[in-house]
């Protein structure tokens, strides 16, 4: 019988044409909807000169919602490194009755409009809230001041670190640490010898988006925090005010540090996600 050579069959049956155009449309799509307004953010912070650029960052106010965003990051970034590897390892590694529950509840500040979170914590601890008397007969303040803003903050910012961990450490199931159990490890030097150099690069990525939503959180900080001027602002809420005022080179000149931190934050994560793959390719043959 003679060899005949069978046709390839092409990837996509979709005429040349339409690739292109439905390229050409994404493309065109990503530069309005995102190029265009970084470039906006870029020529209006500079408009003024770079005098007027320093002036508006090292303005009182504006040091000020500097400061506090990194606090506010600093407490919530460690928190949630904590609560998500914690929370990743249990429902990983064990079995336990509610733990589909908790995967729900995980997920919740991502269905949750934060607006919504935010009004939760007034209704919760504001002054007319459940516990606003006895805090009030303490002086202890929550709402409008740091507190509040820290916990909203932690709220929208949890599922983080344990949604990159969660489906990894699945990945690799419990045959190392197993291993490593049988042969005398204790719970700590399992921890440390065998799990966590696996999952070490989902967990920086985890930290990175983390600390991206963190100091870049509006609507759950905008409930609570007041907008007490040198106190309560953080820097997306100074550049509403610097907007709201009509001030607009300030208020580009502070976006423009938002902005500085989305695009190393993108830049970080298109090398994390290299390292990560390359992370889950030696995993998968080491199993």
């Amino acid at each position: 019988m003679a060899n005949r050579t069978e046709p390839r069959l092409a990837a996509t049956t979709e005429p040349a044409w339409l690739r292109w155009l439905l390229t050409l449309a994404a493309i065109a799509l990503i530069a309005f909807v995102v190029l265009l307004p970084l470039a906006v953010v870029i020529v209006e912070a500079a408009a003024e000169g770079w005098q007027a650029y320093v002036a508006a960052i090292a303005d009182g106010e504006t040091r000020s919602a500097i400061g506090l965003t990194l606090l506010v990051a600093t407490l919530c970034v460690p928190a949630n490194v904590v609560f998500g590897v914690a929370t990743a390892w249990a429902i990983t590694k064990f079995r336990f009755p509610g733990k589909q529950l908790l995967l729900t509840f995980i997920d919740l500040p991502f269905s949750v409009s934060p607006v919504v979170a935010g009004l939760v914590f007034v209704l919760i601890f504001g002054a007319q809230g459940w516990f606003g008397p006895w805090l009030r007969e303490h002086e202890i303040k929550i709402i409008f001041a740091t507190p509040g803003i820290v916990l909203a903050t932690f709220f929208v910012t949890f599922p983080f670190v344990a949604r990159e961990l969660i489906p990894l450490m699945q990945q690799q199931g419990q045959d190392q640490e197993e291993a490593a159990a049988s042969l005398g490890a204790g719970g700590w030097q399992v921890f440390w010898r065998v799990t966590f150099p696996n999952v070490r690069w989902a967990l920086l990525y985890g930290v990175l988006l983390c600390n991206a939503r963190a100091m870049g959180e509006f609507g759950a900080v905008s409930v609570v925090s007041g907008h007490i001027r040198g106190l309560t602002n953080t820097l997306p809420l100074q550049v509403e005010i610097l907007h709201n005022e009509f001030n607009t080179a300030a208020a580009f000149s502070v976006a423009s540090l938002l902005t500085l931190l989305a695009l190393v934050t993108l830049g970080l994560k298109l090398w994390l996600e290299r390292r990560h793959g390359h992370e889950l390719a030696r995993t998968a043959r080491s199993h």
